[in-house]
Formats: C-alpha cells, sequence, structure tokens
C-alpha cells in the first residue's frame, strides 16, 4: 500500500514541493527550539522567561505571518498564465501590505510588555522575560520581508530558496546563542539575554537577504526589469487583504488557544510553564510537517484552480491527506516511545522532564488532526476559499478549547494535562469541519 502512494504522479509531485518546505517550516521551531534548549542549560527560571516571551511575541506574529500567505495562490494563477507585470505587482503590493501589518504589530507588541506582570506568572519569570521580550519584538519586521519573499517564491513553485536561507539563519543562530551566552568567538557575555539576540540578528539575516535573493537570483530576477513598472493600487491590496486577514484570523485563532493554554499552565508554577514549552517545542517541530505538506497542496491545488480542473483538485487533495496522515501517524508513534528521552534535550531537571513527557503522550494522540487540519487549510486557501475555515477555527479553537480547557485544569484540577486534553479535542472536531467544508465544496463543483 504504501509503495503504491509514493509512486503516484500526484505523490511525487507534492513531495517535490514539500520536502523543501517541510525543511523551511522546522528551521522556524529549530530556532525556537535552540533558544529552548540553550535558556535550560542556564536554568528553570530563564528557559520560563524565554518561553513566556515567545508565547506572546508568536501571538501576534503569526498574525502578520498569516497575511503574507495570500501571496502564494494569487502568485500560482499569474505564474500558471506567465503574466510577469502580474507577478510583479502582486510582489510589490505584498511587501507594502504587509510592511504596513509588520510595523502595526511591532508598535503593539512595544506597549504589549508591561502586560507581563498581569497575566499571573511567578514575578521571577515576569522580571527576566520583560527585557527578552523587548529584544524579540525587533525581529517583526524582518520575519515580515522574510515571509513575503517565502510566499512569493511557493506561488512559483520554487521551494528551494527559502530553505536555503533558514538553513543558514539557524546556523548563524546556533552559533551566536553559543557566542553571546557565554561570550565565546570574541563575543560579548551577556547570559540568558543573548539568545534573545542572537534570534534577532540570525532573523535579520533571513528577512533582508531573502530579498536581495529574490531581486539578484538567475531564478527570479525577471522581477527586477518589471518592479518599476507597475503600483501599488487599492484593488490588489483590497485582494490580498481579504485572503491574508482570513489566513491570519485561522493562525491566530489556533496559535492564541495555545498560547492562552501556556499562560494556564504558567499560573501552576515555572515548572508547568517549562514542560508546558518543552512538549509545544517537539510538536511544533512534528507539525512543520503537516504545515510543509499543507504549503505544497495549496500550490498544487491553486495551479488546478486556475485551470477550472476539480477532478485533478479532488485527487491533489487526497493525495496530500493521505500523505499527512501516513507521516503524522508514524510521529505519533515515535513520540509514544521516545516521549522518556526527548525532553532531556531541554532540560536536566527530572519533575521537568516527568511532566513534559506525559504532555508528549498527549501529544502523540493528537498528531493526525493536528497534520490533516493544516493540510485541509492549505488545500482550501489554494482554492482562495478563506471565510468557513476562518469560521470553524474561530468555533474550535475559543469556543471549545479555552472553555474546556479552564473547566478541566482547575475545575476538575487537572491542570496542565486538562489543557492539552482540550487541545486534543479541540484539533480533532477542527480537522473533521474542515474536511467537511472541502467535501462540500468538492462535491458541488463536480456534480454542477
Amino acid at each position: 500500500m504504501h509503495k503504491n502512494i509514493f509512486s503516484t504522479f500526484h505523490t511525487k509531485q507534492t513531495l517535490n514541493l514539500a520536502w523543501p518546505l517541510v525543511l523551511t517550516q522546522v528551521g522556524h521551531v529549530v530556532t525556537a527550539m535552540v533558544d529552548t534548549i540553550f535558556l535550560g542549560k542556564i536554568g528553570a527560571t530563564e528557559q520560563a522567561a524565554g518561553i513566556l516571551s515567545s508565547n506572546l511575541y508568536i501571538l501576534i506574529l503569526v498574525f502578520a505571518i498569516g497575511m503574507s500567505y495570500a501571496t502564494t495562490p494569487l502568485t500560482t494563477a499569474a505564474f500558471e498564465k506567465q503574466d510577469s507585470l502580474k507577478k510583479a505587482e502582486l510582489f510589490k503590493n505584498s511587501l507594502f501590505l504587509n510592511f504596513v501589518v509588520a510595523s502595526i504589530c511591532f508598535v503593539l507588541l512595544f506597549f504589549a510588555s508591561n502586560l507581563l506582570q498581569y497575566m499571573q506568572q511567578p514575578k521571577e519569570v515576569v522580571d527576566l522575560a520583560k527585557p527578552f521580550f523587548n529584544v524579540l519584538i525587533f525581529s517583526m519586521i524582518p520575519m515580515s520581508l522574510f515571509f513575503t519573499s517565502k510566499q512569493y517564491c511557493e506561488g512559483l513553485s520554487n521551494t528551494k530558496m527559502a530553505l536555503l536561507i533558514s538553513v543558514i539563519g539557524n546556523l548563524l543562530n546556533i552559533i551566536l546563542n553559543y557566542g553571546l551566552i557565554y561570550g565565546k568567538c570574541g563575543l560579548p557575555e551577556m547570559g540568558y539575554m543573548g539568545s534573545a539576540w542572537a534570534s534577532f540578528f540570525a532573523r535579520m539575516f533571513m528577512g533582508v537577504s531573502f530579498l536581495v535573493f529574490v531581486f539578484y537570483s538567475p531564478i527570479t530576477k525577471e522581477i527586477r526589469y518589471v518592479f518599476k513598472l507597475v503600483k501599488i493600487n487599492k484593488q490588489q491590496l483590497f485582494q490580498l487583504w481579504q485572503i491574508g486577514f482570513n489566513s491570519a484570523m485561522q493562525f491566530t485563532f489556533e496559535v492564541a488557544a495555545f498560547v492562552i493554554a501556556g499562560l494556564m499552565a504558567g499560573s501552576f508554577g515555572k515548572e508547568q510553564i517549562d514542560a508546558h514549552g518543552i512538549a509545544m517545542n517537539i510538536a511544533a517541530f512534528t507539525y512543520m510537517f503537516g504545515s510543509g505538506i499543507g504549503s505544497a497542496a495549496t500550490i498544487r491545488v491553486g495551479i488546478y484552480k486556475a485551470q477550472n480542473n476539480w477532478n485533478e483538485i479532488k485527487v491533489a487533495s487526497q493525495t496530500a491527506m493521505r500523505l499527512v496522515v501516513l507521516i503524522m501517524g508514524t510521529f505519533g508513534v515515535l513520540l509514544l516511545i521516545l516521549k522518556n528521552i526527548l525532553p532531556h534535550a531541554f532540560s536536566n531537571e527530572i519533575s521537568i522532564v516527568q511532566r513534559a513527557s506525559t504532555l508528549l503522550i498527549i501529544a502523540a494522540l493528537f498528531q493526525l488532526f493536528d497534520g490533516l487540519q493544516v493540510t485541509i487549510i492549505g488545500i482550501l486557501r489554494g482554492l482562495e476559499d478563506t471565510k468557513a475555515p476562518t469560521y470553524i477555527t474561530l468555533v474550535g479553537y475559543w469556543f471549545i478549547a479555552l472553555p474546556l480547557a479552564y473547566l478541566l485544569a482547575f475545575n476538575f484540577h487537572l491542570q496542565t494535562i486538562g489543557i492539552w486534553i482540550a487541545l486534543l479535542v479541540s484539533l480533532l472536531l477542527v480537522s473533521i469541519g474542515l474536511y467537511w467544508r472541502w467535501y462540500f465544496l468538492v462535491k458541488q463543483k463536480l456534480n454542477s
């Protein structure tokens, strides 16, 4: 059966697009994982401060990232029609819109650091988190440049350029973490704050270098010759906003649920913050494989949508879903086997490791649903269908996950375990809702 799956045309095409996307997505998680590992070697309080800072930063960052996702399906349509001016227009308007959105997000984050003291987290963690957070937020605009360039290149079916930038960026982050925390390689010794600066410099490199690559790489440099000929216009901005806003809200609803879950965990002490953060880092690593397949599905479905070929849309979609079930199911089994081993990479404290190991059991159970929901969201984005998924994610994560998490954690006294059970339930329901939305659209078009 597995041999047949991997030998089909659609599977080969999906995997060819997906593997650089997966590695690129994993690269972003690795940045946070590296920071968490280095901070864990310093101490539990420093590690908790880094996790708390990252949670609040990511809550706003994912909105900016989601806005950039509108670029891919629209660029794919222009690429299929070989319309160079349209591609340049899309990129120029995307850069403008995403820069404005990222700037607003930066301002919001700039005034958000004082909110940390009202989140019922341990005082010693909040005191360390504030300066860490104030450095992290400066990477908001560079990350916007990176993701705008990434989504544009994905629309051209070029997924390898982002991979190259991500690999270099992550190597730079590892070197700078080591150098700035401990004062090695001729760099100043900054302690735990060195990790924040390492992430900033690595992300700055990734954003600026990717933008330069788009204009000067032999693969994409054609845009340089027509970029000045196109203008920023209201019609294009509105189209990008319409698709991007819904994509941004989908990601924000999900990530906000996980961030608020982390804040709930923090109310039970810094050890539970660390355990939650460690398990979440590991779960986020595997999630990126599903996210990469979802992004590949966006490209392939977008191509067939431009051709109005719904039979191929159905097959490409089913192929992506089968792939993600197989891959994420494998990760689920691996997490169950390695649940007592993986947390040791992040912490030396036995109580934290034991708590994280328990949470990984639940993470193993929701692998299939997490992978399915992000893949189907990618498919629907390729179809430029974003409103219904937004409502589904809103209901699943805000109206079900958060109330249930509070009930299980505080009323039933299950603490962080109860929070993760609620996340498992919400991922199951969201994946079912998104599947039925996809099924309805495909059936409606094929029967019309």
